[in-house]
């Protein structure tokens, strides 16, 4: 929103909310049905029934950007800018699919108020001529001066301020205008579409040629890296009068009183507001090499759905923890597509970069789904792409490399300790975080409890949690013999008097893990506190009890470039395992945590707090959940 909003900054459209395509709905339909049910041929017009596949294919090219942008942002190659990208930015751009409603409504009104927009050629070499010579001229012109006039502090403070509240840009950042300023782009841009369709020379090819070459360079410009060659100035130097770069736009975001030409630069040539460090900035982005972090969080696929929730997919879902939607069904395409990608071929990849104080956080992401990762077959494949990132890590000088999800599962790998009796010289530390994990759990469970109920699939941090609590004076019970006895075996003797084999589920307090039934979670009492120590919350099958987030820990305000949630976690919440490999490095330990190694859970925990991570409650976590 502008400092101080003009008239008309809202969309019409604003109140509808998620139904906002609605708007639309009327004139799809009588699209389609003039050209499939009309008898008459004159009305069966091909150039109303395609203003849907453009509009579809504007979404489809503007995610592209974004994704591209995300991941290449993320690697640090060409970079230009890193400051960093907030949840309130990804808020304020939530919305840019707005101007694609709009220009769709222009399109139709238009189509059906113009008897020369109907039945155009495929192809006309004249029209296309017209629309590049008008854009060159009088709309790169006015366009300069609009520009201007918009940075007058009047204009300024009620509309284009709302689009330079973002300094770092994304993509989407370039459509992100209120409602009034859309207007009058939107009339500078209909001056060559409108003049070719009034002379007769408009075609479909140059209506969807200009219309695909406003969106690529508007998306080109704010994507924050480089990536026009240096080559292509030196083969035609003129060129760079006709074509602005990345880096270029990006200055105008920086300084706000330079580079104020819509793509062709020639106009801040010709009236003198050249940025003058623009050349210097081209250059330094070129050669900018891709980051090497300090720290790396190896994560991996969950759910099918999961791939649209990574940041590198749809940013308003990847801000937002990961909840199931109904009009995925309609996306199944590319999930399915996306299923066999990772099934066929797969590589890591960077998803995400962090700043915490003076150390650089990566998150790369095994490109497996949580399913695979329970099949015999599929464990070999997983364990190369887990050790093939370790030793990438370890060749790129990385300190920490922390395992999350199953990625350290004890099946898979023993916690990780596989990789190191493989590769005994690693210099990366290899952490599975349990011992922060436990601390998390431990944290979590109300003062005053005298008795809990541990339930769930054993792992390390289970055991761990069980004799810590033991070990406190707190009762533990188990609800099956099996369990009861595997959990015996591992506690002293003094401990396991506090060890219990229950048939009762009298307890409000539940440790659970993998492998929680529905059925047990019906028989526990109302009000019963589910609190997770495995790294996948449980199916939830009561209303009337409350459910704790995985072992997490909310994060400082000085952890930057935070713009999406980790999975199911809040906003600004980290895994307790992600957490762990950020101490490692921060503290300077020189230990790997795999296998059945634990740090002292007490120093692990008050190294976190130490950082500025905070606890969990149970209010923030009712809060979230019911939001959602």
């Amino acid at each position: 929103m502008a400092s101080k909003p003009g008239i008309l900054t809202e969309w019409p459209w604003t109140c509808l909310g998620n139904f906002k395509y609605l708007v639309l709905a009327p004139f799809v339909c009588h699209s389609t049905y003039t050209y499939f049910m009309s008898k008459d041929e004159r009305q069966r017009d091909i150039v109303y029934i395609i203003i849907l596949p453009l509009l579809l294919s504007r979404i489809i090219h503007n995610q592209i950007w974004i994704s591209l942008s995300r991941y290449r942002t993320a690697k640090g190659n060409n970079r230009i800018v890193d400051k960093s990208i907030e949840f309130d930015q990804v808020d304020r751009e939530s919305n840019w699919d707005d101007q694609i409603i709009f220009n769709g409504l222009l399109y139709y009104i238009g189509y059906l108020m113009l008897e020369q927009a109907h039945h155009m050629p495929v192809w006309r070499t004249d029209g296309i001529i017209i629309i590049g010579l008008l854009h060159s001229g009088p709309v790169e012109f006015l366009y300069y001066w609009l520009h201007r006039a918009l940075h007058h502090h009047f204009l300024y403070s009620r509309y284009h301020s709302h689009h330079h509240s973002s300094i770092a840009t994304e993509p989407i950042t370039s459509v992100i205008h209120p409602f009034a300023e859309h207007l009058s782009y939107f009339t500078l841009f209909s001056i060559p579409l409108f003049t070719t369709v009034f002379t007769g020379t408009a075609s479909i090819a140059s209506f969807g040629a200009y219309v695909t070459y406003i969106d690529f360079m508007n998306n080109m410009g704010h994507c924050n890296f480089e990536l026009i060659p240096k080559w292509i100035f030196s083969i035609f130097p003129p060129l760079k009068y006709f074509m602005y770069t990345p880096s270029y736009h990006s200055l105008h975001h920086t300084q706000f009183r330079t580079n104020y030409s819509l793509f062709m630069p020639m106009y801040d040539y010709i009236y003198d507001t050249l940025d003058k460090s623009s050349d210097t900035l081209y250059e330094k982005s070129l050669k900018r090499e891709a980051e090497v972090p300090d720290v790396v969080h190896l994560t991996h696929l969950t759910t099918p759905e999961s791939i649209y929730h990574l940041r590198l997919g749809f940013a308003s879902l990847a801000s937002n923890p990961h909840t199931s939607r109904w009009y995925f069904w309609l996306m199944w395409p590319v999930t399915l597509w996306s299923i066999m990608i990772t099934w066929i071929y797969g590589r890591t990849f960077v998803v995400e970069r962090n700043m915490f104080k003076n150390i650089k956080l990566q998150t790369w992401a095994i490109p497996k789904y949580r399913v695979q990762y329970f099949m015999k077959w599929q464990r070999e494949t997983i364990n190369n792409l887990i050790e093939e990132s370790i030793m990438e890590a370890d060749q790129k000088g990385i300190r920490v490399l922390s395992l999350g999800l199953l990625n350290q599962a004890k099946k898979l790998n023993s916690n990780g300790e596989l990789y190191l009796k493989r590769h005994p010289q690693l210099k990366v530390k290899v952490v599975d975080g349990s011992s922060l994990a436990v601390a998390a759990v431990l944290n979590s469970i109300p003062k005053g409890t005298s008795h809990v109920v541990l339930r769930g699939r054993l792992s390390k941090v289970a055991y761990s949690i069980a004799l810590a609590l033991c070990q406190r004076g707190i009762q533990v019970a188990t609800l099956h013999e099996e369990e009861y006895k595997r959990l015996n075996a591992k506690l002293t003797r003094e401990a396991a008097t506090n060890l219990v084999l229950s048939k009762s589920y009298v307890s409000k307090i539940w440790l659970v893990g993998d492998g929680l039934s529905e059925d047990e979670q019906l028989k526990a009492p109302k009000g019963t506190l589910f609190i997770p120590y495995s790294q996948f919350p449980p199916r939830k099958a009561r209303k009337d009890c409350f459910y704790f987030n995985t072992p997490a820990m909310i994060t400082p305000k000085h952890l930057e470039n935070v713009d999406s949630c980790e999975n199911w976690l809040p906003r600004r919440v980290m895994s307790a395992w992600r957490i762990a490999g950020i101490l490692h490095a921060l503290e300077g330990w020189n230990e790997n945590e795999c296998g059945d190694m634990m740090f002292d859970i007490d120093k692990v925990w008050k190294a976190s707090v130490d950082h500025g991570f905070r606890p969990l409650t149970l209010v923030t976590t009712s809060t979230d959940q019911s939001k959602n």
